[in-house]
């Protein structure tokens, strides 16, 4: 075979390889708004990539076997490129219809099969049909394997840090996938051109198809979408969106990570709707005099807000470990966060936060990294992370972490086993339930750590009653509980996932 031939064959195999690994990448953000960034959708994602794969290995070989032309393997490329665009017309169609309505366990396999199996089984099938071209008239099939699938796993490693250092980065993921189908097209277009002059009727029903399916998403995606989003755009860890709604008849805005909420802001008082921040300011009854205060995970920054403007005149430290980058801004720009040199801003995760920092302590640490089950970050639940903040507390330090549960009885095994990894670290530690014991389903509840395990907090002396008389009536009795049965959460063993699906679905 000519030289050059040989190059364009390995050089396309290399480009369909990065075009596999930059859809699968693609996934995990195009799937997380409906189902969370979880275990079931990271294994339903790489389990039908990895089947569909196999099955375009299998099928590509007997193809090769019996059409061993240039044409059609461009053509295929093509044809690649024609189910990678309808994954950006499903995923405006058909998940945005029935994605929610789909549970967390079910929902990601069905969905992963419907929008990437076809795409990734037709570019399964060019390493096989590679193989076959450049093995004609040639007794050297083992380095010509070792050749083709050498250049489509580089370009597999190309395109995983291409996705995932440069393009989600820089671009939405509505841009990259439209870019990978026709980036494909348009080497398979010029592949198998002799083919299509063969076959105009092809080639005329493809070029209608192309834009003609591009059109419907645009349309159900206008159709589907609220009318009152203010601000909606990838970072570099989920989907951010503003919106502006109305909570029964009061104004409010709302800003939602993936399928989230993150932060609830109502309008007309600029206070916030989750009742579970009330609760924050327990640590008073701790520690009065507190002044450092340290926020793992930011949101709409309406509970450090509410810190600086408490202690207006007050030379306090409120630090925020934030990871989403963009959020401190729209909070300033969208839920009333003014510009303030006591508020220290680091986007990086909270518990890497915590382990980098070597100077001082803090008087009180929140813990409010997730708003829902489907958003539990799981190396903040394990008693190594609970370690590390009672480490960084001062003597006579609080820890207030919002966490959830399912109280119900027989669905409260993620809420005991929160508890009890909660209270392996901190003996001296009290639990209220925000809304009620008595309520079904999931809910947020206040977990409160001192580190002082001599002091004993009263709810019901006059302080408490006074500063939040509501306590002493959530407070959660823990004896109601199973622990026999309830896990110690660590770094090693952290089935969250599994909890969860038990805490909503059984």
């Amino acid at each position: 075979m000519k030289f050059l031939q040989k190059k364009v064959l390995l050089g396309t195999v290399f480009i369909t390889g990065a075009a596999i690994l930059i859809i699968e990448i693609a996934a995990f953000r195009i799937l997380a708004p409906y189902f969370g960034n979880t275990l079931y959708s990271t294994s339903s994602i790489i389990g039908v990539v990895l089947g569909a794969l196999s099955i375009g290995y299998y099928t590509g070989g007997i193809l090769a076997d019996r059409y061993p032309s240039r044409s059609l393997f461009f053509l295929l490329i093509l044809l690649a490129g024609i189910f990678s665009l309808l994954i950006q017309v499903l995923a405006d169609t058909v998940l945005r219809l029935l994605g929610y309505s789909l549970d967390m366990i079910i929902g990601p396999a069905v969905m992963s099969t419907v929008l990437f199996f076809v795409p990734s089984a037709i570019l399964g099938m060019m390493s096989p049909f590679a193989i076959k071209l450049l093995s004609i008239d040639s007794r050297e099939m083992g380095r010509i394997s070792g050749s083709v699938f050498f250049w489509s796993t580089l370009g597999s490693i190309f395109g995983s840090f291409a996705a995932g250092f440069v393009l989600i980065p820089r671009l939405g993921i509505s841009t990259i996938v439209i870019s990978v189908g026709l980036a494909l097209i348009a080497i398979g277009g010029l592949g198998s051109i002799s083919f299509l002059r063969k076959h105009s009727i092809i080639f005329l029903v493809l070029t209608f198809f192309i834009p003609g399916g591009i059109g419907l998403s645009i349309d159900v995606r206008n159709a589907v979408s609220p009318d009152n989003i203010i601000y909606e755009d990838d970072g570099f860890y989920s989907l951010i969106r503003v919106q502006d709604t109305k909570i029964g008849d009061r104004a409010a805005r709302i800003l939602t990570l993936d399928r989230d909420t993150h932060g609830v802001l109502l309008r007309d008082d600029f206070d916030s709707f989750f009742t579970y921040l009330d609760y924050f300011p327990i640590y008073k009854l701790v520690n009065p005099e507190a002044k450092n205060f340290l926020f793992i995970g930011g949101g709409a920054y309406v509970a450090p807000r509410d810190i600086l403007l408490d202690h207006a005149n007050s030379a306090i430290r409120v630090e925020v470990a934030e990871i989403e980058p963009g959020l401190l801004d729209l909070a300033r720009r969208y839920f009333d966060l003014p510009e303030d040199s006591r508020l220290t801003n680091t986007v990086m995760d909270g518990r890497r936060f915590l382990a980098n920092r070597e100077d001082g302590t803090y008087d009180v640490i929140f813990g409010d990294a997730y708003s829902s089950s489907l958003s539990i970050p799981s190396h903040l639940v394990t008693t190594e992370f609970f370690n590390l903040v009672r480490n960084k507390l001062g003597p006579h330090g609080v820890f207030v972490g919002n966490f959830i549960g399912n109280p119900s009885r027989g669905k409260n095994l993620l809420l005991a086993s929160e508890i009890k990894t909660f209270r392996s670290v901190f003996p001296n530690s009290y639990f209220f339930a925000v809304t009620s014991l008595k309520k079904e389903g999931p809910q947020n509840f206040i977990f409160l750590g001192i580190k002082n395990d001599i002091y004993q907090l009263d709810l019901n002396s006059e302080d408490a009653r006074m500063r939040m008389p509501i306590l002493a009536e959530k407070i959660i009795d823990t004896s109601i509980f199973s622990f026999e049965m309830a896990y110690v959460f660590s770094d090693d063993f952290v089935p969250i996932e599994y909890l969860v699906a038990r805490s909503e679905f059984q």
